[in-house]
């Protein structure tokens, strides 16, 4: 029996577009610069009445809506984010009060831009034991709110956004290698590389918010080698070849960083799922984000096989393969 298979996806961003020859006007940098070294062209930054919960209700709600079912049959929410609306309580539980469906269970996972796949596999492992029947699965950040608009080398790579699937506990009728559901998770972490990408404060250590931190090139070589590493090891545990997977949906934080584990993997280019360029890096969410716009554009279909992979500060880091 596969595992929990996902009934719908859906996103949400906010309204403000920002550019990139906007942001020149207000840091050293270029449209140029920035295109040449990321990919990115463009991001959604978030107004004062958008926030994480608010981007989360909006992906929760799209989610629901593609797949047919209503906010009463979610026993569980499981949200992913760097940047909650308050220290506590978590974020889940005011989308969960905002959708009406009070009273299961409603927690946040913190593993930035790996928080998705966190988020998964948590959730995924939850209905298999028949703790839910059915999950929100969201990742929302609004990380304009902790960066540093003076430093050109980590305030143009990010955005705002969200995205969410709708996620169905197992069933015997839901059996066989080609049945719908995610077939393998592999997640993985190593904090001694803190450093490289952190953000420099907290309520246990500043008592401030901080601001995001990052040391780039090392990122970049840390992140080509751990994601090639995950997904290898994902593709040999499910028993299934490099040229089965008709998708990669990656974590949207460097279009170099995307070409280059591609090419250290073997898959084609035209499989891999880009939308930083619009986006730019919105940390937990890029993943279920880049997901639904590939769903929605008919790209990805219903018996796909597609490989989600992430990494983030911290370092974490994980892929999940799933039959759609």
């Amino acid at each position: 029996m596969n595992g929990s298979r996902i009934l719908g996806t859906g996103s949400a961003l906010p309204r403000r577009v920002v550019t990139n020859a906007e942001l020149a006007e207000r840091v050293d940098t270029s449209d140029e610069w920035i295109t040449a070294r990321t990919g990115i062209r463009q991001r959604h930054v978030a107004g004062p009445d958008e926030t994480t919960a608010t981007l989360a209700t909006a992906a929760a709600h799209a989610a629901l809506a593609d797949a047919g079912v209503d906010a009463s049959s979610i026993d569980l929410i499981v949200l992913a984010t760097a940047t909650p609306d308050n220290t506590f309580p978590a974020t889940a539980t005011k989308v969960q009060d905002a959708l009406g469906c009070n009273g299961g269970i409603a927690f946040d996972v913190a593993a930035v831009c790996s928080g998705f796949l966190y988020a998964l596999s948590v959730a995924d492992s939850l209905l298999k034991t028949g703790m839910a029947k059915r999950a929100l699965v969201i990742g929302a950040e609004t990380f304009s709110r902790i960066l540093d608009w003076e430093d050109r080398t980590t305030c143009v790579l990010f955005g705002d956004g969200a995205g969410a699937v709708v996620l169905e506990a197992p069933s015997a009728e839901n059996a066989g290698k080609d049945a719908p559901g995610i077939l393998c998770s592999r997640l993985h972490a190593d904090g001694a590389q803190h450093d490289l990408l952190y953000v420099d404060g907290g309520p246990s250590t500043t008592q401030t918010v901080g601001h995001v931190r990052m040391r780039g090139p090392e990122v970049f070589r840390h992140a080509v080698v751990n994601l090639a590493a995950v997904l290898r090891e994902v593709i040999e545990d499910a028993g299934v070849s490099v040229d089965a997977i008709d998708w990669v949906v990656p974590h949207q934080a460097n279009a170099r960083i995307l070409d280059a584990t591609a090419k250290k993997l073997g898959i084609s280019p035209d499989k891999v799922v880009i939308t930083v360029d619009r986006h730019a890096n919105t940390s937990a969410a890029s993943v279920p984000l880049a997901l639904d716009v590939a769903r929605k554009d008919g790209r990805i279909k219903a018996g796909d096989l597609v490989m989600l992979e992430a990494m983030g500060g911290g370092f974490t880091w994980g892929a999940s393969l799933i039959r759609m």
